[in-house]
C-alpha cells in the first residue's frame, strides 16, 4: 500500500525562491528610541537591497511609512501596503507550502507576539494578509509559535528546542507529542528531532535558527564557543543540541562564535548560523573577528558551492536579540 501524501510540504530553504518577504520596523512602542529605530531601519533596506541582487524583494510597511523607506531601498525592492511593527519576517512572516497539486498554500502557525511578550496586533495578522494578497488559502496548524523556533530539512526532517514550543505561553495543554504532531504535518515531515534549549532567559525562548541550520538532507551546520561558560545556560543548551544532532547520525559542522566582536554586550546575538540562503547568494553576518568572519565564510562556501556569500554589518539586528534569517521569509518559486 502506498504511503499517504502529506496535505502540505515546506520545500527547504535553500531551493528556489520566487521572492523573498520582509518587514520594516516602525513601532516606536516597541523601539522607542528614534536614533536607533533609524538604524534598525537602514540595515534592514541594507538586507533588503543586497537580497535584492539575487531575487525579487517584497518589504512590507504600513502606506504611511512608504516614502521614508523607498529612500533607503533599490528601486527593484518592492513596497506591499501591509503594515507593520516590528522587522521578524520569519517569526510573523507566512510559512510557505506545497499542496498535493503543486499550487502553494500559506502553513499557518499563529503568531502571537513570543508567547505575548511583545504587541503584535499588526504583525500577528501579516502573514494572513500576504495570503489574502496572493489569493492563497491558510491551511491552520492548531499551533502558536514561530518559524524561526524549528528548522527543516525540505526532506522529512525537523529539528527544534522545546523551550519554544512545549511551553505555556504559546501552546498551553499541548504535550510534546501534540506540539510534534502538528508540527509534522505543517511541514509535510516524517520525523523530529528535539532538545531542550531555554526557557524565559530571552523573548524566542532560545530559537534555534540562531544555533544549528540545515544545510541539505541531514546535513547541518552549528555555532557553538570555543571556550563553553558552563554557567550560562544557552552555552549548556548549545552543547546538548550539538551532542543530540550528533547521536541522531546527522552530518553535523561545528563553527565557532565571534569572540573579538566590535559589540560586547552579553545579551548580544553573535550568530554566524542566523544567515539566509536566497537564489545564488548567501547573506550572512559579520562581527568583526577576523578569524572567524573567515572561517564562517569558509564553512558557507562549502555549505553552499555554487552561491556567493555575502556579509554584512548587521549588529544593530544582534542588540535587538537575532539576525538576517530571523528578517526574512522565502517564497518558494
Amino acid at each position: 500500500m502506498a504511503a499517504k501524501q502529506p496535505a502540505l510540504v515546506v520545500p527547504a530553504e535553500e531551493d528556489r525562491h520566487a521572492r523573498t518577504f520582509m518587514q520594516w520596523p516602525s513601532s516606536r512602542q516597541v523601539h522607542p528610541e528614534k536614533a536607533f529605530l533609524d538604524i534598525l531601519q537602514q540595515t534592514i533596506a541594507d538586507i533588503a537591497n543586497r537580497i535584492a541582487e539575487f531575487e525579487p524583494v517584497a518589504l512590507l510597511a504600513g502606506a504611511e511609512d512608504h516614502m521614508s523607506a523607498r529612500k533607503r531601498l533599490a528601486a527593484s525592492v518592492e513596497l506591499w501596503d501591509i503594515p507593520t511593527e516590528d522587522l521578524w519576517c520569519r517569526d510573523s512572516g507566512p510559512l510557505f507550502a506545497r499542496q498535493p497539486d503543486g499550487t502553494l498554500a500559506v502553513s499557518h502557525i499563529r503568531f502571537n507576539g513570543w508567547g505575548g511578550r511583545q504587541i503584535h496586533k499588526k504583525d500577528g495578522l501579516v502573514a494572513a494578509r500576504i495570503a489574502k494578497r496572493l489569493g492563497l488559502p491558510v491551511i491552520d496548524s492548531g499551533l502558536k509559535g514561530e518559524a524561526g523556533g524549528v528548522e527543516h530539512d525540505g526532506h522529512g526532517l525537523l529539528m527544534a528546542h522545546e523551550s519554544s514550543w512545549v511551553n505555556n505561553n504559546r501552546n498551553p495543554r499541548l504535550s510534546r507529542d501534540d506540539v510534534e504532531k502538528r508540527l509534522l504535518a505543517a511541514y509535510g515531515a516524517e520525523r523530529m528531532i528535539w532538545s531542550a534549549g531555554v526557557a524565559g532567559e530571552d523573548i524566542t525562548d532560545y530559537h534555534i535558527d540562531s544555533l544549528a541550520r540545515f544545510t541539505g538532507p541531514g546535513r547541518v551546520l552549528i555555532n557553538l564557543p570555543d571556550k563553553p561558560d558552563m554557567k550560562d545556560p544557552f552555552h549548556v543548551a548549545a552543547l546538548d543540541t550539538h551532542d543530540t544532532l550528533v547521536a541522531a547520525k546527522l552530518d553535523v559542522e561545528v563553527i565557532p562564535e565571534p569572540v573579538r566582536r566590535r559589540v560586547k554586550a552579553i545579551d548580544f546575538v553573535a550568530s554566524y548560523a542566523n544567515y539566509y540562503a536566497c537564489n545564488g547568494g548567501v547573506i550572512a553576518a559579520q562581527f568583526g573577528d577576523r578569524e572567524a568572519d573567515r572561517i564562517a565564510v569558509k564553512a558557507l562556501q562549502k555549505h553552499y558551492p555554487g552561491r556567493e556569500v555575502v556579509t554584512l554589518n548587521v549588529d544593530t539586528l544582534g542588540e535587538v536579540g537575532g539576525g538576517i534569517h530571523c528578517a526574512t521569509q522565502q517564497m518558494p518559486a
